[in-house]
């Protein structure tokens, strides 16, 4: 499968001060396959790999060892049999969250080796860069070479990835290119594999289960799979006191999105619960990856990060198609017309919306009036602006909202997606579903944009 996060790891490799590269994301997202694939590509047989989770007796040698970079490869070498050579070797260490000792030593890849390549990755490894500055100094095991990596992020597969794994590349040049008059005339063909993405999601495994041969009942067990191994993900490395918190905010995410709720309410979790209870909790599920926080900006102005309500937010899983799991959405809903659109008054577009945003590039906040009569599902830093979102999935496109947000703020422009053919207007650009993603960089690249 081709992934646009490929590209990024290229220009790493090519970069002339290159340190440690680190892949985060859930566990599930594709780290471990963009490795290999990116060692094949540019490393054949040239590529030392090691699973730190299995590899128990080198990650105990390494915990005893002197922490610098050339102990660390000796003991590699050795467990491995394989040759590490600056210039010439991709070092990759897999699962490195095992092991917080060669976390820690990467720092000293970066001052004493800057010839080798190493990449790592690790499932939980948002648990340990989240970790407060207090904890890191109190613990020398948990300590984080700081400035010392460059950090990548891998979210689970965008609509134009998925379109690629299904074999059909043109579409996504189409709609990159912004070749409106082809994708007019392929909207319903677009549509239909919008509904299959909604279901299948973009997890690597279960869009390469449906590529293979669109066997919805297998997608779905892959996803159940994904979902057991988070929930035993949570009960391994959670604290035992937060375990059934977690679980708690885990399972109630779906039932808040269809609600429509203008913020999480922790209320809606049981009688009486207070966002105190939860904050551990919450911050231990974001620092894994499994969820994002969508935070209410007030007012909506550059640079959003200093006008966030960090009281007010919206909380979402990391795809579309584990929601869809999660909330019992099965495939005769596929088949019902915009049902899936739809269903849950919307959630799983805002979903959508959200992860397409993310793979673009942008970190989408919310904004509502503070009457709550008035509500934009996104807002987004543009060039020199913020841009409101209106993610709706239905052919009804009469947004109430944003016309007070424009009355208001006066955006270059609005954003409002729908099922409906592409319409280029001046105060709103109306973008189908399905060319959200690919065009979001190009529209927002400048305010003054007439090209969506």
């Amino acid at each position: 499968m081709e992934r646009d996060v490929f590209r990024k790891i290229v220009e790493w490799n090519n970069g002339r001060k290159r340190k440690p590269l680190i892949l985060m994301g859930a566990r599930q997202v594709g780290k471990t396959w963009l490795m290999d694939a990116f060692a094949d590509r540019f490393y054949p047989g040239k590529c030392v790999r090691v699973d730190l989770q299995k590899n128990v007796r080198l990650r105990d040698r390494i915990e005893t060892s002197d922490l610098d970079a050339r102990s660390v490869v000796d003991l590699v070498q050795a467990a491995t049999g394989k040759a590490v050579v600056p210039g010439e070797t991709l070092l990759v260490l897999d699962e490195i969250q095992e092991s917080p000792r060669t976390l820690n030593a990467l720092k000293y890849f970066n001052q004493e080796m800057p010839d080798l390549a190493v990449m790592v990755a690790g499932s939980l490894l948002g648990l340990v860069v989240g970790k407060s500055d207090e904890k890191r100094k109190a613990s020398a095991k948990t300590s984080f070479p700081v400035g010392k990596v460059h950090f990548l992020d891998v979210a689970p597969m965008s609509f134009s990835e998925f379109l690629r794994a299904l074999g059909n590349p043109f579409l996504v040049e189409a709609v990159e290119t912004g070749d409106w008059k082809t994708l007019d005339a392929m909207h319903d063909e677009l549509v239909a594999l919008l509904r299959k993405y909604f279901f299948a999601g973009g997890m690597p495994e279960a869009v390469a289960q449906f590529a293979e041969n669109g066997d919805y009942a297998a997608v779905r067990t892959v996803q159940e799979d994904i979902l057991r191994a988070y929930d035993a993900d949570f009960a391994k490395h959670a604290p035992p006191d937060l375990l059934p918190k977690i679980r708690l905010l885990w399972n109630n995410v779906p039932a808040q999105l269809a609600k429509e709720n203008k913020k999480f309410v922790y209320a809606a979790l049981k009688t009486g619960a207070r966002a105190r209870e939860y904050e551990s909790a919450l911050q231990w599920l974001d620092d894994a990856g499994v969820v994002r926080r969508v935070f209410r900006v007030s007012p909506p102005r550059i640079p959003l990060r200093s006008y966030r309500d960090v009281s007010a937010f919206k909380l979402y899983v990391l795809d579309v198609g584990l929601l869809g799991t999660m909330s019992g959405v099965d495939s005769r809903t596929l088949l019902d017309g915009n049902a899936l659109f739809t269903n849950f008054k919307g959630a799983m577009t805002e979903q959508f919306v959200l992860q397409e945003a993310v793979a673009a590039g942008f970190e989408p906040h919310y904004w509502s009036s503070d009457s709550g009569n008035a509500e934009v599902e996104f807002a987004l830093q543009g060039a020199g602006a913020v841009f409101p979102v209106e993610a709706k999935a239905g052919v009804n496109t009469k947004a109430k909202s944003l016309r007070v947000y424009r009355k208001l703020f006066r955006p270059p422009f609005a954003i409002r997606t729908s099922l409906q053919p592409h319409r280029d207007g001046t105060e709103t650009k109306d973008v189908p579903l399905y060319a959200f993603g690919a065009r979001l960089g190009a529209l927002l690249s400048s305010s003054s944009s007439r090209d969506c």
